[in-house]
């Protein structure tokens, strides 16, 4: 059995470029352009080896962002940091931030696509 069974997400995007600025200004890493099977992506980092999923921003036809579905959570190494970055880039909060006991802190965003992304900050 695998430990940690999700290897990649892809998060839906209507405007690839305003995506790319929110998740860089937000989250803090460089992403890389790519068209794979006739979509354009941007990738988010991949360590071989480390633990953890990496994933895309996607546009294309069968991609539609929703706050509906499945909710991606990114790590962040300060919650209050992100959110703040998240809103001064657009992002609407849609759950505060809120303690989890010894999981750390939690808390959601509408991004700059219209998709409910979750926070999560380890204690």
């Amino acid at each position: 059995m695998v430990a940690n069974p999700v290897s990649y997400i892809e998060i839906p995007v209507h405007d690839l470029d305003r995506a790319m600025t929110f998740y860089s200004a937000v989250f803090g890493f460089e992403l890389e352009r790519a068209t794979i099977d006739g979509y354009e992506m941007a990738l988010f980092p991949h360590a071989d080896g480390r633990p953890g999923a990496s994933g895309a921003l996607v546009k294309g036809d069968v991609y539609e962002p929703s706050k509906t579905g499945a909710i991606v959570y990114l790590s962040v190494a300060d919650i209050d940091r992100a959110l703040t970055l998240a809103t001064k880039n657009g992002a609407q909060v849609l759950y505060p931030k809120k303690h989890i006991g010894d999981q750390g802190f939690v808390a959601e965003i509408e991004d700059s696509e219209g998709n409910r992304i979750a926070l999560h900050q380890s204690s």
